[in-house]
């Protein structure tokens, strides 16, 4: 029976582009975990706004991914409906929450919830996890941003798959009226066009993206995620 250990406690200090660990027995660990985390997302103003779980995830995440130039986070909500803002960009430096807005999921992911997730080219679903993004393009979907995707057999498969960031009518808060939910995409986090250049240019080069479901499958396999909370 696996439990929730919180044997990671890489958040429990954050100090912007350093990763400092806290010398305590690991007895005291999750309460401490639960109080740093809980600050932070105080001090920023997310009470009421983004998924606490969510959140904790996603910064503890941040903490073990080398790759980021930034100290800048989105975290996209998908235990929410597509009838409701789930995507969020936050300044970790700053203490700044920067944006809130609808975001679409794959059309086989799920109608108004996405329940189903996929790494498989052509699969049409949504990935969860921990993703680094690049550059951007002028593609099919207008003005886009590469993501890289950093788990294996999660969401590895995003470059291959094309999973990029980018601006969709689709994704528009007036399709919701018309559908009863927002529009779908292949499997990319699609967004309103009107904040789509103000978002991607806020996370390019070097920003984390971390695509949430409250999913326990995920968070056992999670090549990031698993060891910080769980243990045989």
């Amino acid at each position: 029976m696996k439990k929730i250990l919180f044997v990671l406690i890489l958040c429990v200090l954050f100090i912007p582009g350093k990763l400092q660990t806290l010398q305590v027995p690991l007895p005291e660990a999750p309460e401490i975990v639960e109080v740093k985390c809980q600050k932070l997302y105080d001090e920023i103003g997310l009470e009421g706004i983004v998924n606490y779980k969510a959140f904790e995830q996603a910064i503890l995440g941040f903490h073990l991914v080398d790759r980021k130039n930034k100290d800048i986070i989105a975290v996209i909500n998908f235990s929410k409906p597509s009838t409701e803002e789930r995507l969020y960009v936050i300044d970790l430096q700053e203490k700044e929450l920067l944006f809130v807005s609808h975001v679409s999921h794959g059309k086989n992911s799920g109608d108004v919830f996405a329940t189903s997730f996929s790494n498989v080219n052509g699969s049409n679903q949504s990935s969860l996890g921990f993703f680094v993004t690049e550059g951007t393009y002028s593609g099919k979907g207008g003005y886009s941003l590469i993501l890289d995707g950093l788990e294996q057999g999660i969401n590895d498969k995003a470059k291959e798959r094309s999973i990029v960031m980018h601006g969709s009518r689709n994704a528009n808060p007036s399709i919701i009226n018309k559908r009863g939910s927002l529009g779908r995409s292949l499997g990319c986090p699609a967004m309103p066009e009107a904040v789509t250049k103000p978002i991607i240019n806020t996370l390019k080069d070097g920003a984390i993206v971390f695509i949430f479901a409250d999913d326990e499958e995920y968070l056992e396999q999670s090549p990031i995620l698993s060891t910080a909370f769980y243990a045989a």
